[in-house]
């Protein structure tokens, strides 16, 4: 369910701001205009996994290694990833930023996909704290994401709303949100 605008190329400048070196993930087609826009960011090094639930210890190893990454996964791999978030997450004290794709997501609350309805709960369940980007105007959240992962040493997920916009034609630098914004 589509909720607000978000444009891939804005996402992608948060990550470099925030000096982002790999970006691990199972691509999909919901984040396939994101992993095109990576595609174009040489300062980001994209790592697909197979399976969601290797993208946490894959992040642990970067990290271990000096590096500074994030994983974008959905909301029911994010469940497969159970117990390396456990283990690995909040066992060492990782600070993770987590992409979390809030798959079936509607804020108007008509939720037909059970996904959707479990993931705050399990986040929750967790104690992992979340910010939810549902359109360009949100992603001031995601530099407190960055900051909350630092100061707790804890994974912090972003719960992506909506689908990646595709980019307009001959677009360069940061989109704006349509209607002239």
């Amino acid at each position: 369910m589509i909720n607000g605008v978000l444009h891939p190329k804005n996402v992608v400048a948060q990550l470099v701001q925030h000096g982002v070196s790999h970006y691990v993930t199972l691509p999909d087609s919901e984040t396939a205009n994101m992993y095109e826009a990576l595609l174009a960011e040489p300062s980001v090094t994209i790592v697909p996994v197979a399976r969601e639930g290797e993208a946490i210890p894959i992040a642990a190893g970067l990290f271990v290694a000096g590096k500074n990454p994030v994983i974008s996964i959905q909301n029911a791999g994010l469940f497969e990833a159970g117990d390396a978030l456990r283990g690995l997450g909040l066992g060492i004290g990782l600070p993770l930023v987590m992409f979390i794709g809030y798959r079936g997501h509607n804020r108007k609350g008509d939720t037909p996909d059970s996904a959707a309805t479990f993931l705050e709960p399990y986040l929750h369940m967790w104690r992992v704290e979340y910010f939810v980007v549902e359109s360009n105007d949100d992603l001031d959240r995601v530099p407190l994401a960055f900051d909350l992962a630092r100061k707790t040493n804890q994974p912090v997920a972003v719960a992506i709303g909506t689908e990646y916009a595709s980019e307009p034609a001959g677009a360069s630098g940061p989109a704006q949100e349509e209607g002239g914004q």
